[in-house]
């Protein structure tokens, strides 16, 4: 770790120093292509407009506290970044530039990823870019019955390369935005300069690869080529129809530059593997793989020619309606043909439907892809939890009737003070942002409880208490202070400079910042709700701005984070690795806490007054129900892939995995049924309930799956049997089940004894009390032994 003396970002930001507006970033596009292969569109977006909730949180600065770093462990390899703009951690597309920087890329329904000139067995050595699409037939399943895991295999498909490519290659990327980036294949001999150019989004309708005065090859792994067409015309582009070695059928567009006399006509199969273009070729080679026979290649036909270059992000709310569109900037001239995932298609705006077309190809661990035209696609949340606040909340809760209701039980009162107490005695763990900010979002909450809830004054002691433990964190005096990495540009621990990349879970290397400081920022939004003399105190809340802006930065054009580190807004979750290369991409193992990141978003918005803030974080809120319910939660009653899906493949996961009912851990390229800390039931979905928080019942809102999910894992009294805090855990989930059996364990514990050790450490006995009486609907006017709770016993 480096220091630098001096850093612009202390300083405000001139106007003449501001980064090229969003849609001259374009301009490094060009420049790593290096030609134009046509018009280049982009649909109209306004991301000045007043309605758009994507404005900047605050002006950039570091604060003086703050240290600033200049040489983070992690090279950025082949990175070129002319403009020092900010770099994506957590984006798919991250392996480019990791590691050895050979592991895959995925944009689903497609994987990408670099030969490296890598051998094997049944490796195909190359120094160009693998294509691969996976068919659920041949995925690899864990052990068990149910299996506990599957993966879908890195086998090639295709390859797009050029004989130029050999040991001397090497691959940068370029225009690293928030959906898509370019790869480029390079040569030493030509300096920087790419022989080809791989533009990438997410969801591409093709693999296109750009031509820089190069020898175009398609190559066929395993036993080669079945079949390649003669030349087929179609508009100025060269069609080829190929059947790889499995008898499945691709198309290959071969589009040249305006003006360029280029025989299309003279591709020639050398041998079984190789279809080898003339030299020189300027343009670009699209393809695409065709399960639908001739209705398929008629859409491709159609968008041969065009690609998508990059994707801006657009939203507005209107009461509990929300919307977000993504448009994409065309290069070429024939409409531009993406995939969307099956969330997608769930909330696609009725005026996109005719849109929609029949062909459909399997991604990885997303369920179904289905092919879409247009520039511009927006999305509709038509159920926004506008109401949610501090209290546990569901669409009817009442509220005023839960206050009489708990303040009518003194030993509530007797349990919160006592929670209190514990809380103020506690020591803030010192080695982790992570537990200490689940400890100080535990003190938090349980004087939320004494003051909005039960309306007790002692909640004034702990207050005091609270506001010097995050004083500490905002003077930034904490064991492992935090720091600017200059590098990569983001908020990280000092622990992983000495300790390693497993410190703290990763946070050094950006691991689990929506995590971390998620519970830092729903802190603060407490603390400025029983105080709002706090905000205006110091560093309050340009501090707290600022680990928002680490994780979940708005602005296109920020200077110091990149535009939404965690979360992904077209997968419609957060991504929990950072800068570890990973054969299987992108992962996260907490849904649950992915959802209090953007709770802790909407409210720390709505506390300190920046309404497009809370908006995001309540979008956000909308998209994560929707999505752990499409992907991460498995049951019939859930989201299935879309109707025209095949028949044996409604799920969105395969038939041998899905009896587990939940994913584990979720990775772009396979599914995990257990943790990074254990394979346990209580484990692999306790860390999927945790923290329970006012957005559990909206983000687990199918209690259906939830009662299937008890009755296979934790019914007939096995919660009762976990040892520590994951009982507390369990049993107050439960809570939506059998909101008065848990009410009678939390409040007297079994057989009339309680221990503490049952609650979890970012949690509390008395929030666990007042939370399942909220949802549970516990609390009639004038006598609570009256209840009638929902549903039946359980525990």
């Amino acid at each position: 770790m480096g220091l630098c003396p001096s850093f612009p970002s202390r300083l405000k930001t001139k106007k003449g120093d501001e980064k090229e507006k969003w849609s001259e970033s374009w301009k490094d596009t060009l420049t790593s292509i290096g030609f134009n292969n046509g018009p280049i569109t982009s649909a109209g977006v306004d991301v000045e407009s007043e309605d758009n909730i994507f404005k900047p949180i605050q002006q950039d600065n570091i604060l003086p506290q703050i240290p600033i770093s200049c040489h983070h462990p992690v090279p950025r390899k082949g990175i070129v970044n002319k403009y020092n703009k900010t770099l994506q951690t957590n984006k798919f597309y991250a392996n480019a530039f990791l590691g050895n920087q050979d592991q895959p890329i995925w944009t689903h329904p497609y994987f990408i990823w670099w030969g490296r000139g890598n051998s094997g067995k049944d490796v195909f050595e190359t120094w160009g870019m693998n294509i691969a699409h996976i068919e659920e037939q041949e995925l690899v399943y864990g052990e068990g019955n149910p299996a506990r895991a599957y993966i879908n295999p890195r086998r090639q498909s295709l390859i797009i390369t050029a004989p130029e490519l050999d040991r001397l290659s090497g691959l940068t990327t370029d225009t690293h935005l928030p959906f898509s980036v370019n790869i480029n294949l390079v040569h030493r001999s030509t300096g920087e300069e790419p022989k080809i150019t791989f533009p990438v989004v997410q969801g591409m309708g093709f693999v296109t690869a750009s031509f820089r005065s190069a020898t175009p090859i398609i190559q066929c792994p395993g036993k080669g080529f079945k079949s390649i067409s003669q030349p087929v015309p179609v508009g100025k582009s060269t069609k080829f129809r190929i059947k790889d070695d499995d008898g499945r059928d691709w198309v290959a567009y071969v589009n040249p530059v305006p003006g360029l006399e280029y025989d299309t006509s003279s591709f020639i199969a050398t041998d079984e593997h190789n279809f080898i273009g003339p030299s020189n070729f300027k343009g670009t080679i699209q393809i695409a793989k065709n399960p639908l026979g001739p209705e398929g290649e008629a859409i491709y036909d159609k968008a041969a020619g065009s690609f998508a270059a990059e994707a801006i992000l657009t939203g507005t709310i209107d009461d509990i309606k929300g919307k977000y569109t993504l448009s994409y900037t065309r290069v070429g001239q024939s409409p531009l043909l993406m995939f969307v995932l099956p969330h997608h298609i769930q909330s696609l705006d009725s005026d996109l439907k005719p849109n929609v077309t029949k062909l459909q190809l399997r991604t990885t661990t997303k369920g179904i892809a289905t092919a879409i035209w247009g520039e511009k696609l927006t999305f509709l949340e038509p159920n926004l939890p506008t109401t949610m606040g501090f209290a546990p909340w569901t669409p009817t809760i009442n509220l005023p009737r839960l206050r009489q209701f708990a303040q009518s039980v003194p030993l509530l009162t007797t349990i919160a003070l006592q929670d209190m107490h514990a809380a103020i005695a506690l020591e803030t763990p010192p080695d982790s942002m992570y537990f200490a900010g689940k400890t100080l979002a535990k003190f938090a909450t349980i004087l939320f409880v004494l003051k909005d809830i039960l309306n007790n004054p002692g909640y004034v002691e702990g207050l005091t208490k609270l506001k010097a433990e995050m004083a500490r964190y905002i003077q930034n005096k904490q064991k492992h202070p935090l720091f600017y990495d200059d590098d990569w540009k983001g908020l990280v621990s000092n622990a992983g400079f000495t300790e390693g990349p497993g410190a703290d879970f990763g946070n050094t290397y950006y691991n689990d910042h929506h995590f971390h400081y998620g519970y830092f920022v729903y802190t603060a939004a407490v603390i400025g709700t029983l105080d709002p003399g706090w905000l205006a105190e110091g560093d309050n809340k340009a501090w707290t701005n600022m680990l928002v802006k680490d994780f979940a930065e708005s602005d296109y054009n920020g200077r110091d984070y990149p535009f939404s580190r965690s979360f992904d807004w077209w997968v419609g979750h957060s991504w929990a690795k950072g800068l570890f290369e990973s054969a299987d991409g992108k992962d996260q193992e907490s849904s649950s806490e992915d959802g209090f990141a953007g709770l802790a978003v909407r409210m720390w918005g709505r506390v300190c007054g920046d309404g497009g803030m809370e908006s995001r974080g309540t979008l956000m809120l909308a998209l994560q129900s929707r999505t752990f319910n499409t992907y991460f939660y498995i049951s019939p009653t859930n989201p299935l892939n879309p109707p025209n899906a095949p028949s044996n493949q409604s799920s969105i996961h395969p038939p041998l995995y899905t009896p587990n009912l939940l994913t584990g851990i979720l990775f772009e390229n396979k599914v995990d049924h257990a943790t990074y800390f254990g394979t346990a039931p209580h484990l692999i979905h306790g860390i999927h309930m945790l923290p329970i928080s006012p957005a559990t019942f909206y983000l687990r809102r199918n209690v259906v799956w939830v009662r299937e999910e008890w009755e296979k894992y934790f019914s007939n009294g096995r919660a009762l049997g976990v040892e520590g805090g994951w009982k507390g855990v369990l049993v107050a989930n439960s809570g939506v089940l059998d909101a008065r059996g848990a009410w009678e364990f939390f409040l007297n514990g079994e057989g009339g004894k309680w221990e503490g050790s049952w609650i979890d450490g970012g949690a509390s006995r008395c929030w666990y009390l007042v939370w399942v009486a909220g949802v549970g609907g516990l609390g009639v006017e004038g006598d609570e032994r009256e209840v009638e709770p929902r549903g039946g016993a359980v525990l």
